[in-house]
This record gives C-alpha cells, structure tokens and sequence, in this order.
C-alpha cells in the first residue's frame, strides 16, 4: 500500500496563508509530520495570481527536505508542468488528477506520457458527474484506459479513483466505492491500479467519530484491493493499522478483527461470521460502523452508541 499524506492542502487558510508568504518553515514541519508517508500529496488548488510558480517552489523543498515523494495536486496543467519539470525523477510523482473530459485529460495525459509519471484518474466527467453505482463508475474507468493505453501511457501508471463520498450524506455509496475497487482491480488487462481520497469518507461526520470511520473504510478498502491512499499523516494509529495489515501480523487485540476484516473483503464478504469480543470497546464499534458502511444499520452521529 502506498501512503499520501494528505497535509498540505490549500483549503486550510494557514496553509493557504504560508503558501502565499512562501513561508518554508511551515511547509518543513508539514513535511516532518508526514515522515511517516511515501508521498506528499501538494494540494495548491488552481495556482492562479500570487500563487502562481507555488508548485516548483513546493517540488523543491519536498525534494531537498525530506525523502518523501511527490503528488502534484493542481487543476492548473501549466503549474503541474513546472512542478515535474523540476523534479529529479518525475517518473515517479503523481499527477493528481485527470477526469474524463476531453480538454483536462488531453492535458494530463500528454504530461504524464512526457514525464512517465504516474496519473491519478477519477471517474467522472462533466456530463455524467460521478456515477451512483460501480457499474457507471467502471464505465468511466474503460473509456480513460483505452483513451490513455492508445496514447502510450502504460496501465501500471494508472491509479483510478472512485471518489468516496461522506457515508454522513449518502450512506451506499461507500459500498458502491468498494465495489469499484474490486471491478477495477479484476477488470483491466494489463491491470491498473487503484487510489482513494480516505477522508472524504468521514466529511460531516463528528471529529470524534472521524479516525474510526477512516480506520474501518481504509481496512475494508485494503481487503478490496486498495494500492494507493491519500490520508491523514497525523493519524498514527489509522498508518500504523495500514502497515500491520500488510505485514499480516497483529500487535494488539483488534488487529485479527482488522485482518479478518481484509479476508473477508478480499473473498466474498460475509461479516456474520467474523469472530470478536463484543465486550470489547474498540471491537464493537469497528463492527458498528462495519455495519454502516454495509448499509447494514442506518447512519446517525450516535451510530456506535446504539
């Protein structure tokens, strides 16, 4: 699995503010909080105005500081260009992202075949939005593979993000995601790989409630076939728990929920069996919101006290 730290993201003014000062004091703590990680998701928004050239400026101080590789999370194809061309290896990087209209996918997609970078997907386009069912979703996915293996970018370069929804706001479509991940990962020849944005999941949710429901999403995600997760870094226990699942080995009581948990998904998911201590705290509201993601049990602020 690799893991994206998700930490610096415009949509917070005190990054948005350091970004705009080209405060590197504060990128460099980001960076040594997101140690952790394999990669920084760099999320600059459009990159427009005073922002403009943030992405090189960002590229290089990720690259000189810290070991962590790089997602470049722009809608701004000029800024992403910059930002690879700076790059050691851009082979490497991520472009975050590519939908399926015609002028943004024609853009990232000419990048990724220059730089051999790998090329976040979503599923979705302006004409359809993103699809309710996994089946829509799948359908996205076909038209960007065939489109991007016939300009000559090789399948193993290409992550698709289903794009997870607040279980809080539509309570199926977290299902529908883990579906989507299956059909992808069973689908494609030559394969593809797989990415999700994990705190979408839990938007809306109470901050109480969030890791839980992020821990549990990511496990069932995992077991579905999850390559790539972009993520809280400040969550050690979700990271710790993502590391434990694919070494196979438990540390504490609840990680053979955990790994249950990724077996059953991995199989055919019958969750009636999974043995586990109900008397246990942590155990009982893992399967509690296993039960919501599964629409087994409908969503309320309150879900793990009922």
């Amino acid at each position: 699995m690799i893991l994206i730290g998700e930490n610096i993201h415009i949509i917070s003014p005190v990054i948005r503010t350091a970004l705009l000062e080209r405060n590197e004091s504060v990128i460099l703590s980001l960076l040594d909080k997101q140690k952790a990680m394999d990669f920084a998701d760099l999320n600059v928004g459009p990159a427009k105005g005073e922002l403009s050239g943030i992405m090189p400026w960002l590229c290089d101080i990720t690259e000189k500081n810290s070991t962590l590789g790089v997602s470049l999370d722009t809608t701004n194809a000029e800024e992403m260009a910059a930002g690879l061309m700076c790059l050691k290896n851009p082979s490497k990087a991520f472009i975050n992202s590519t939908s399926n209209d015609a002028v943004r996918f024609e853009k990232m997609t000419d990048l990724a075949l220059e730089f051999k970078s790998n090329l976040v997907a979503l599923t979705l386009c302006k004409d359809r939005g993103i699809p309710k069912t996994a089946d829509g979703r799948l359908e996205i996915a076909f038209e960007m593979y065939e489109n991007a293996l016939a300009k000559g970018i090789a399948a193993d370069k290409l992550y698709f993000d289903p794009l997870v929804l607040p279980v809080s706001v539509d309570q199926p479509q977290g299902l529908e995601v883990l579906a989507t991940i299956k059909m992808i990962k069973e689908s494609f020849d030559p394969p593809v790989k797989t990415v999700i944005g994990l705190s979408n999941i839990s938007n809306g949710s109470p901050s109480n409630l969030r890791p839980l429901i992020n821990r549990v999403f990511g496990v069932l995600a995992f077991g579905a076939g999850l390559d790539a997760v972009i993520a809280d870094a400040g969550d050690a226990e979700l990271i710790r728990i993502f590391k434990m699942i694919e070494s196979g080995v438990p540390e504490k009581t609840s990680d053979s929920l955990y790994l249950s948990l990724v077996e059953n998904m991995s199989n055919f998911p019958d969750f009636d069996n999974i043995e586990y201590d109900a008397e246990d705290v942590e155990q009982s509201a893992v399967m509690k919101t296993v039960d919501i993601i599964f629409n087994r049990k409908i969503y309320s602020h309150s879900f793990t006290l009922i």
